[in-house]
């Protein structure tokens, strides 16, 4: 065979192979190549968005603290009034109950005083009447003398 008509016959095997590859080998390799691109670029978008998504909870979630933060200190100063409040009411109750105590006990001092003084004036009394009776060596009647010693009493 002649050297040209091999190399045209070549010519046309390739090019019949070049026209099957590009019909019908070419398209799914594409179509596998495009679907493989799109998942890569599907998978990207998802993972910037998961990022951002990310993002975004971690400030809400820091948000989220720094508010429970503030909220747990404004609730432990409110504790901490209402605790100081309660210990101030208290002692003001206590103070009150000392200074009742003490004007009852003050009170019942005096009256315990005035009947003291009372029992005092009744036995210097008698004492008198007794001392009086001793020195007249005669009996001195209690009734009769009544106004004098009553005086006597109050003079005592």
């Amino acid at each position: 065979m002649n050297i040209n008509a091999t190399l045209f016959l070549q010519a046309i095997v390739f090019a019949i192979l070049v026209w099957f590859t590009m019909k019908f080998v070419w398209p799914p390799i594409t179509k596998a190549l495009d679907e493989r691109a799109q998942k890569i670029a599907d998978g990207l978008a998802a993972a910037d968005k998961a990022k951002s998504e990310l993002a975004f909870a971690n400030k809400r979630v820091e948000a989220e603290l720094a508010s429970s933060r503030n909220e747990t200190a404004s609730r432990l100063a409110d504790a901490e009034r209402r605790a100081q409040t309660i210990v101030d009411e208290a002692k003001g109750r206590a103070a009150e109950e000392a200074n009742r105590i003490i004007a009852a006990a003050k009170a019942e001092a005096e009256q315990q005083s005035v009947k003291a003084r009372e029992a005092l004036r009744e036995q210097v009394a008698a004492l008198a009447v007794k001392g009086a009776e001793q020195i007249l060596r005669k009996e001195v009647n209690a009734g009769v003398h009544a106004d004098l010693l009553g005086r006597l009493k109050t003079e005592l």
